[in-house]
C-alpha cells in the first residue's frame, strides 16, 4: 500500500493565546514567486496544454500550437527568431548547455575557455573540472573583476586572444551584486579572435533591458515571474553543436521536449511584465537605493556593487563580526526572507565565490532580490519595514556573539 503525498500547508499561524508571529516579507525573489496571471495561466494549460506536442493526435496538436505561440512570444520580445529560441529546464542546466555547445563545435580549433571570476557556478564547476581531468589549468582562464565586479577589459582582451579559446562567457549583469558587464567591448574583442560570446542574462532577463551583445543567450523564466525554465537562444550563423543533439527536440539543443504548460506559463509572465517594466524598474531601483542607503548607515558595513550602472532589483550589502547565516536567520525570525552567499551556490554554505573575487567582505552578507510588484503588492511596505529593521537586527546578532561595540 502506498504512503500518499503530504499535502503542502501554509504557513503555521500561533495559537490564539500565543505570540503572534510577524508578518512574511519576500526579499529573496531569485527564484520567484510566479506573476499571479501566470499562475492562472499555468494552472488552466494543465487542463489544455498536458499532452505531447510531438503527437499527431487533436491533444498533441493543440499542445503543439500553445508552444509555438509561447516561442513566438519569447522570441518577439528578445527580438530573435522562433528558430533560435530553445526551452530547457532550468536556466542553469540552459546555460551549460550554451557553453558545451560552443565548445563541441569549436573542438578542432582548442579547447579554452574563458570566463569572468564571478560568473555562474554552471560555467565554472564543469570547465575547472574540465582543465583539472586533462591537468591543463589554462583551459580555463578565470578573469579577474574590479571591486565593483565589472570585468577587467585588458584581462579579457589578454584571454580571448590566446590561441585555442572557443568559448568566451559573461553576464549580462551579477545576480548577486547586481553590477552591469560591459558586454559590448567584451563581445568586440572576442569577435576579433573568432571567439563566440555567451552571455548569462539569467539574473535580469525581464527585469533589465534585453542585452544586444550576444552570440548565445541564456535565460530563466524565473527573472520575469514565470516559472522554472530555462531559454537557450542561438544566433542564426553561430557555430554551435550539442554533442548528444536529437535534431527532433528543441532544435537539437535539448534531450527532453518541455513541457508546454511551463512554456505556456513562461510566456504569459513575460507580456505581463515587459507591459509594466518600465515603472517596475523605477519602482524597484528607488526601493533598493533605500536598502543601500540604510545598509551603509550600519557601522562597520559595505554595500558593495556598482551604485548606478546595476541591475534594479538586487543589492547586497556585508557586515563585520557576523557570520551571514545568523544574520539570515535573525532576519527570518523577524519575518525577513532574505538571501547571504553566492546567488547559485548558497546551499555550501561557503564563501561567495563573487565576493571573494571582487575582493571585498565574504562573510556577514545579505543579499536582496526584490520580486516584481504584481507578485508582491506590498514590497514597498515590506522595504520600508526592513530598512528599519536593518540596523537592530545586525546589532542584535553581534550582541549574541559578543562583538558589540568593537
Amino acid at each position: 500500500m502506498q504512503t500518499p503525498l503530504p499535502t503542502p500547508q501554509p504557513p503555521s499561524r500561533a495559537r490564539d493565546d500565543g505570540p503572534v508571529p510577524p508578518p512574511r516579507r519576500l526579499l529573496d525573489a531569485a527564484a520567484g514567486p510566479l506573476h499571479p496571471v501566470a499562475r492562472e495561466t499555468l494552472r488552466a494549460a494543465v487542463e489544455v496544454g498536458w499532452a505531447d506536442p510531438d503527437r499527431l493526435h487533436a491533444e498533441g496538436r493543440r499542445a503543439r500550437a500553445l508552444l509555438d505561440r509561447s516561442r513566438e512570444v519569447l522570441a518577439a520580445g528578445l527580438g530573435v527568431r522562433p528558430a533560435e529560441v530553445s526551452f530547457l529546464p532550468s536556466g542553469p542546466a540552459a546555460l551549460a548547455r550554451a557553453v558545451d555547445g560552443l565548445a563541441y563545435a569549436g573542438r578542432r580549433r582548442g579547447a579554452r575557455t574563458v570566463a569572468s571570476a564571478v560568473e555562474h557556478s554552471a560555467v565554472l564547476v564543469p570547465a575547472r573540472a574540465r582543465a583539472a581531468a586533462a591537468d591543463d589549468r589554462s583551459l580555463l582562464d578565470e578573469v579577474a573583476v574590479d571591486g565593483a565586479g565589472r570585468v577587467d577589459l585588458g584581462a579579457w582582451r589578454d584571454a580571448v586572444a590566446a590561441p585555442g579559446t572557443v568559448v568566451a562567457a559573461l553576464q549580462s549583469a551579477n545576480g548577486e551584486v547586481g553590477t552591469r558587464q560591459p558586454l559590448g567591448a567584451a563581445r568586440d574583442l572576442a569577435a576579433a579572435h573568432g571567439v563566440p560570446l555567451v552571455v548569462d542574462a539569467m539574473a535580469g532577463l525581464g527585469r533589465d533591458d534585453v542585452p544586444v551583445d550576444w552570440d548565445v543567450l541564456v535565460g530563466d523564466a524565473r527573472s520575469w515571474g514565470g516559472p522554472p525554465l530555462g531559454l537557450l537562444v542561438v544566433r542564426e550563423g553561430v557555430r554551435w553543436q550539442w554533442a548528444d543533439a536529437r535534431a527532433d527536440v528543441e532544435h537539437g539543443r535539448a534531450e527532453v521536449t518541455p513541457w508546454v504548460p511551463l512554456a505556456l506559463a513562461a510566456a504569459e509572465a513575460w507580456q505581463q511584465s515587459a507591459s509594466t517594466r518600465s515603472e517596475d524598474e523605477r519602482t524597484t531601483r528607488s526601493l533598493v537605493a533605500r536598502i543601500r542607503a540604510a545598509a551603509a548607515e550600519v557601522p562597520d558595513t559595505e554595500v558593495v556593487g556598482d551604485p548606478e550602472d546595476r541591475l534594479p532589483h538586487v543589492v547586497t550589502f556585508s557586515s563585520l563580526y557576523v557570520d551571514g547565516e545568523a544574520v539570515v536567520g535573525a532576519f527570518d525570525r523577524a519575518g525577513f526572507a532574505v538571501a547571504s552567499g553566492s546567488a547559485c551556490t548558497s546551499s555550501t554554505l561557503e564563501p561567495s565565490h563573487v565576493l571573494a573575487a571582487m575582493g571585498v567582505l565574504t562573510h556577514g552578507n545579505v543579499r536582496v532580490t526584490l520580486p516584481l510588484p504584481a507578485a508582491s503588492p506590498a514590497v514597498a511596505d515590506d522595504v520600508e519595514a526592513f530598512t528599519a529593521a536593518l540596523a537592530p537586527t545586525v546589532a542584535a546578532v553581534r550582541a549574541e556573539l559578543g562583538v558589540a561595540g568593537l
